[in-house]
């Protein structure tokens, strides 16, 4: 499997451009006690570069979370009596996602049961490239023949503990003794039933970050020990789920992703500490590890 050491430079702007042209993208996330998670994913992608973000979130949560979201655009969508995610949005769902380039699925979407059998439908119906986190991956735990079934591309995006219950492996230590040779080996299972016209990406979370698909690895060394805060996962889907909607193919949108979230990490550890910076201080610095990277890069 081959080693990437290299990353994408960023795609210029053009002056004659419009919002559509840096992308349109839909994050269906958010539950009771979790809209803290959506938020963060539909900031990040805006302040990766999105040109516009919608948020699909239960109908009941939908006024707060134009409270707390001015630049996001949100729409509400029916709802389980838990207040999740509903199979009743189905057919208003899958409307959204033909308006829209990319979709990030999961981030506090919970795991009521009727929302878990529509996050499984979504993931095998939505016709466009997927990145999924969360509750989105926990819902795969026991289903993952359902990955075989996308439309488009993936991404999957879990900390070593979804990753441990993913492929029944045991506890979260047991992923860490070897990371490498298990992300590659999974991605390439995944692979061989896929074919060619889809692309799978892992994104194995955690100190030096793995991103593989199936015939190449990259491993990030950017970020600190002061991003193991709740929240940060959110920001990295939302960086992630950007940059594909801005054109770049799902490995460079994963890897250069991992990248500058590790970066802005580095940078709120400077001006916060490892001890209290959280996910969203890893948001604030966003801007500037955008700057600092097209810097390095021209």
């Amino acid at each position: 499997m081959l080693r990437v050491k290299s990353l994408p430079k960023l795609i210029p702007r053009k002056k004659n451009t419009h919002k559509g042209s840096y992308g349109r993208v839909l994050v269906l996330a958010g539950s009771p006690g979790m809209t803290g998670a959506a938020y963060l994913c539909c900031k990040a992608a805006l302040r990766s570069g999105s040109g516009l973000v919608t948020l699909g979130i239960p109908k009941s949560l939908n006024f707060v979370m134009e409270t707390k979201l001015t630049c996001v655009m949100t729409h509400p969508l029916p709802e389980t009596k838990a207040l999740t995610l509903s199979n009743k949005g189905r057919e208003e769902i899958l409307k959204l996602c033909e308006k829209h380039d990319v979709v990030a699925l999961g981030p506090g979407l919970s795991q009521q049961p009727e929302t878990k059998k529509l996050i499984l439908w979504m993931i095998k119906t939505i016709n466009r490239s997927i990145v999924i986190d969360a509750d989105g991956i926990n819902t795969l735990t026991g289903n993952l023949h359902i990955l075989c079934k996308i439309k488009k591309n993936v991404v999957l995006t879990p900390h070593p503990g979804e990753m441990s219950r993913l492929i029944n492996l045991g506890l979260a230590k047991d992923v860490q003794k070897k990371r490498i040779d298990i992300a590659t080996k999974f991605v390439k299972s995944i692979h061989k039933q896929l074919g060619k016209e889809r692309d799978f990406i892992l994104v194995l979370k955690g100190d030096k970050t793995i991103v593989a698909n199936y015939n190449k690895v990259y491993i990030n060394h950017t970020g600190n020990p002061g991003m193991a805060t709740a929240g940060a996962g959110d920001v990295l889907t939302g960086i992630i789920v950007s940059l594909i909607g801005q054109g770049f193919n799902v490995f460079d949108a994963s890897q250069l992703g991992v990248y500058i979230h590790g970066l802005a990490g580095d940078m709120a550890s400077k001006k916060k500490g490892e001890v209290s910076m959280i996910a969203s201080d890893i948001l604030d610095c966003l801007p500037d590890a955008f700057i600092r990277y097209g810097k390095e890069r021209l």
